[in-house]
């Protein structure tokens, strides 16, 4: 068996699961989890997302992502199986073949991910997701009424990025759902622009393709340019406080560059 699991302690805890394993690669994975990986098993293969069991963020964000896995399954592979013991908490999704769609001018991908956080858009807010109130956001407005304005009944990815949107031969997967939260439709949208920004394109362009999400057509232009000032400020800060990280830098200029087209002003950090 091929492995390069950090703690052989997860094989034990899944094999119900999967049965005997035959390899196990680590992924590169996101922030929110201590371990992503594809297993290769007699029951799979399965993609494996893990979290150390002790209370706080990284395993408040796998509960969240296992409580509305069953909401997003039309767009996100299923979750199939879950297992917890005192040291870990453990989800195992359809594994699912794809890349990672390509944000850049000209792209083929571009459709199919606009295409995907208009369905996101769509989709009914699941109850469990009542209490999941989106306020991220909320610091770097100018004032409660202008962070008021980024409140909805919307189920919210809120990462997208291109490494969430996986392309393969016949579809396009939306994955890691590590903090979906109830809030504004178009915020997801403006989340994409701005990531499209950062991968080549003008501001124009980029609004260009999310005004294609009926979210972003509904939205009060006021309210857009209420998040654009407000990102900005928080992309301002996310860089400031690590400045030797390339890709914080790049988003809060993307941000910069987004807020600076719709004619808001905002003061840059140190």
């Amino acid at each position: 068996m091929h492995t390069d699991l950090p703690d052989p302690a997860i094989l034990a805890l899944i094999q119900e699961h999967t049965g005997p394993v035959s390899e196990l690669r680590c992924t590169a994975g996101g922030f929110s989890s201590d371990l992503t990986a594809l297993v290769g098993c007699e029951k799979g293969p399965f993609f494996v997302k893990a979290v150390r069991n002790r209370p706080g963020g990284r395993r408040d964000s796998l509960l969240r992502e296992w409580l509305v896995n069953v909401s997003v399954r039309s767009l996100s592979p299923p979750l199939l199986w879950d297992a917890e013991d005192d040291g870990w908490v453990v989800l195992g999704f359809e594994a699912v073949e794809g890349r990672d769609a390509d944000f850049a001018p000209g792209s083929l991908d571009l459709p199919l991910v606009v295409d995907a956080v208009a369905r996101i858009g769509r989709l009914p807010l699941p109850e469990v997701a009542r209490d999941w109130r989106e306020t991220r956001w909320d610091r770097f407005a100018r004032d409660r009424s202008e962070a008021e304005l980024f409140q909805g009944d919307s189920l919210l990815h809120t990462d997208v990025n291109p490494s969430n949107f996986l392309v393969g031969e016949r579809e396009l997967w939306v994955v890691d759902w590590s903090w979906p939260t109830r809030g504004a439709g178009f915020l997801d949208p403006a989340l994409l622009a701005v990531q499209l920004i950062a991968s080549g394109h003008a501001p124009a362009s980029a609004e260009g393709w999310v005004a294609r999400c009926p979210a972003w057509q509904r939205a009060d232009p006021a309210a857009i340019d209420a998040f654009a000032g407000a990102n900005s400020l928080m992309g301002e800060a996310f860089s400031a406080r690590k400045p030797d990280a390339g890709w914080l830098k790049a988003m809060a200029e993307a941000c910069r560059a987004w807020a600076g087209h719709r004619g808001v002003g905002v003061e840059q950090g140190g």
